[in-house]
């Protein structure tokens, strides 16, 4: 758009207009603009921050309502203190009055943006416990406080956790689908689904088989979680994580997959014919002894075998030495320390490492692997073999992956796809697993659902005098139960 239809827009902007018409104006004007700036209706620039600009849809930051900042370039009026003036701005922006937002204006400093006020709202709430009602009249949060108590009769209710316990028990990172939930509900309280539970009592089958022999659900030591985006299949997974380690379990937990295949250096073994990545084999050391190394000091080596060495990180191979032994009576938290210590050992440990794991008996063993689906495809590394031609390293080269990957063993071991990396479709039966390893993990069931609509509700995500089962109801069937549509969706309820 040129400048002289631009600056047309611009003087209709000024003129009287519908509020419609004027959302309308900016959403063209912005639209056709090359830069990030934000007119303001007073003919001054907006400051072009994150809140009134977005790359995909530049007026989605005006209209989303729990926005900060979403109603910035509507007004160039300083905001006052009284209560009948936040009336009359909320009336004049359209917007439907919050009875209850007006009702507690007398404490909410009206200077503060939406997210801040909500907060203090949220925190008056927390008093009346009246509040804390799911459908039917069932309570919405369950009076359980550990993963392992969970029953199917807590299921559709909110299990609350702690950020600090959550990152003591989880050191290795949290998932992002998980952080995005707290972060837009401002509390730190999961959904409990039938379907986690299941999957905890699979493997607790395992380590403690019930003593009736009558006929249940098939147990499987090796599961791969697939199903649709933001289903909750990391999430799940972390929760079970943190189920095993509190139930005293060594747990093997890499919460990005795709790491392993990306960054850092890369070179070809001659001993092995795999490529060694010794930068990520460090990182992946560092994280296994984030939590387990009180475990690890108590298991001992059962293989004492000279491990080959490597390449360093930017350093070469090391000279006058091929391998390195492990001294009698040596631990696996002497093992990893050696990996993390020595760069050019730092691959050869972790592949040990995967062969010490398969030999503990002393405490039950789980193999977590969020992310898996990377394994099953290229990496970011290339081969040259021509002056001017490439070839791509699949992810089975590389010698970390290569010694994880595989599901053909006796081992616990449960990985996730994320469809949050571009992997890719991959084909129903893939190598290394077994056939029937693979499980759809479900998108929200309408039980589910009502209680996750009332949930927001409880949150303030959406507003209570306008909320109605059969609105909720529209939000789950347009997002077809997937769980991060249905909490964009939310606020959307007028």
């Amino acid at each position: 758009m040129n400048l002289l239809r631009r600056a047309r827009i611009f003087n209709h902007l000024l003129q009287p207009r519908s509020r419609d018409h004027v959302r309308g104006q900016i959403s063209l004007l912005a639209s056709h603009s090359p830069t990030r700036h934000f007119l303001t209706v007073g003919g001054g620039e907006a400051e072009p921050t994150q809140d009134n600009f977005d790359s995909s849809s530049p007026i989605d930051g005006l209209l989303r309502p729990h926005t900060k900042g979403s109603y910035r370039c509507f007004s160039t009026q300083s905001t006052k203190s009284s209560k009948e003036n936040l009336k009359k701005k909320k009336k004049k922006s359209g917007a439907p009055l919050d009875e209850s937002a007006m009702a507690s204006s007398a404490v909410v400093d009206p200077d503060l943006d939406d997210d801040q006020i909500r907060v203090r709202l949220l925190q008056e709430d927390e008093k009346n416990k009246s509040l804390d009602v799911g459908p039917n009249g069932r309570p919405l949060f369950t009076s359980t406080t550990s993963l392992s108590e969970l029953t199917y009769k807590d299921s559709c209710s909110y299990f609350k956790c702690s950020i600090e316990d959550l990152n003591a028990v989880l050191p290795e990172g949290l998932p992002d689908g998980m952080l995005k939930e707290f972060d837009d509900s401002l509390r730190t309280a999961l959904l409990v689904r039938k379907s986690f539970l299941a999957l905890r009592d699979n493997f607790r089958r395992i380590v403690d088989p019930p003593c009736s022999s009558g006929k249940g659900p098939k147990v499987r030591k090796q599961i791969v979680l697939d199903g649709p985006r933001s289903c909750g299949k990391s999430i799940a997974l972390a929760l079970l994580v943190h189920w095993a380690r509190n139930e005293g379990w060594l747990v093997f937990y890499v919460p990005k997959g795709r790491s392993w295949t990306h960054g850092g250096y890369f070179y070809k073994n001659p001993q092995t014919g795999l490529w060694d990545t010794p930068v990520q084999a460090e990182d992946i050391l560092k994280d296994f002894l984030k939590f387990n190394e009180s475990l690890l000091r108590q298991l001992p080596c059962q293989i004492y075998d000279p491990i080959p060495l490597g390449e360093g990180a930017g350093v070469g191979w090391l000279k006058g030495a091929d391998s390195m032994a492990m001294p009698e009576g040596s631990t696996l938290y002497d093992l990893v320390i050696a990996g993390v210590a020595r760069t050019h050992a730092s691959v050869g440990v972790v592949v040990r490492l995967r062969k010490e794991l398969s030999m503990v008996k002393d405490v039950p063993l789980l193999i977590a692997i969020d992310q898996y689906n990377s394994w099953f495809t290229f990496s970011e590394y290339q081969e040259p073999t021509t002056v001017r031609s490439c070839r791509p390293i699949h992810s089975r080269e590389l010698a970390t992956v290569n010694a994880f990957r595989s599901m053909m063993h006796d081992d616990m071991m449960i990985g996730a796809f994320s469809h949050s990396t571009a992997v890719g479709k991959l084909r129903k039966e893939l190598p290394d697993v077994p056939v029937d390893a693979r499980v759809d993990f479900p998108r929200y069931t309408l039980d589910e659902a009502a209680a996750v609509a009332h949930y927001y509700v409880r949150q303030r995500l959406i507003r209570r005098e306008v909320f109605t089962e059969e609105k909720w109801k529209k939000i789950y069937y347009l997002s077809n139960g997937n769980g991060a549509e249905m909490r964009w969706l939310a606020p959307l309820i007028w």
